[in-house]
């Protein structure tokens, strides 16, 4: 019985966890690149809506994840733009494009909330999938679930080995030193909000196409807001979200279980759990994801006006030729 119940906790941990760990791959990218979106929430909300419609009307998964991706990454750039290229205070903006995307999801998924869909599936890996217990845990997901957690590793080894991921942290920590090193720090940063957005929008399309089936208005519940969360647990290492989204996809599946074993709990005390669990595990993590912060970013949460990046970068030449 407790082999069973474990094994159900943890197949719904990873179930759960998925979406958020899409939108925080995404945030990890963009806040190394020095600019925090809080506007992931929306994003995630845009790609949900875009993927669910688009698979209503086309009845084709692949188109409705594509156009997932693009309306997170198309929300994504009305953020850089306002805070990169127009000044905007980046947490101001955030928020914005949050409701932005709130509303602008709710009045285009409002004609198909009663549409049911066939979207993804679990697919077993054969032989894995028949192992006890792992293969239910692991290898009995839809395909999203099964590209995120290569995902992890991936953007991982791209931040760390390669001349991308280099000029992205470099950038991200010092904008003028990479400026004066060759770097366009404004190009760099639109691409990583950007990327970030595309991911958020993967993680929605996950979200309504694989684990839901369904549309329904607000249906993220927070979750872009405790992948901006999860970011600061995992010390901007894609590697550790894994690890974040897991706790709260677990936190997620075990309120679930007791409400389905009808433990006498208020069912709106269950539903704080998991978020519960979040705040607690960023209480204790906190002061130890302070120190791995990037350079770039304490000037923006301090208040400052990120924007002032692209400035400084532009005045870079004024001030050389001065000299």
């Amino acid at each position: 019985m407790l082999d069973v119940f474990l094994v159900t906790i943890l197949t719904g941990a990873v179930r759960s966890g998925v979406s958020v760990l899409y939108a925080t791959l995404g945030e990890i990218i963009a806040e190394r690149a020095g600019v925090v979106n809080l506007g992931v929430e929306g994003c995630m909300l845009m790609g949900a809506c875009v993927g669910f419609v688009t698979e209503v009307i086309t009845a084709n998964t692949l188109l409705a994840i594509l156009m997932a991706a693009v309306a997170g990454g198309l929300l994504a750039l009305v953020h850089a733009f306002l805070s990169l290229s127009r000044g905007a205070n980046q947490l101001a903006s955030g928020l914005a494009t949050m409701f932005f995307g709130l509303g602008l999801s709710g009045l285009l998924g409002a004609p198909y909330v009663k549409n049911n869909i066939t979207g993804l599936n679990p697919v077993s890996i054969p032989l894995l999938g028949n192992l006890p217990m792992l293969g239910p845990i692991l290898f009995q997901h839809d395909l999203l679930t099964y590209f995120a957690i290569l995902l992890a590793p991936t953007i991982w080894a791209l931040l760390m080995f390669t001349r991308w991921g280099l000029a992205l942290r470099a950038v991200g920590e010092r904008p003028t030193v990479a400026f004066a090193a060759g770097l366009s720090p404004l190009r760099l940063q639109y691409s990583a909000v950007i990327l970030g957005g595309v991911l958020a929008g993967l993680g929605g399309a996950q979200l309504s196409l694989a684990y839901t089936h369904t549309w329904v208005e607000g249906m993220t519940g927070g979750r872009g807001f405790i992948a901006v969360a999860l970011v600061i647990f995992s010390m901007w290492d894609p590697l550790k979200a894994l690890v974040g989204a897991g706790l709260f996809g677990g936190a997620v599946a075990f309120q679930f279980q007791l409400q389905a074993m009808g433990v006498p709990i208020s069912p709106f005390i269950l539903d704080m759990f998991p978020y519960v669990v979040t705040l607690l595990v960023l209480l204790v993590w906190g002061q130890t994801g302070k120190r791995a912060m990037p350079e770039g970013l304490k000037s923006v949460l301090a208040g400052g006006v990120q924007g002032g990046v692209a400035a400084v970068t532009a005045n870079l030449p004024r001030a050389a030729a001065a000299e």
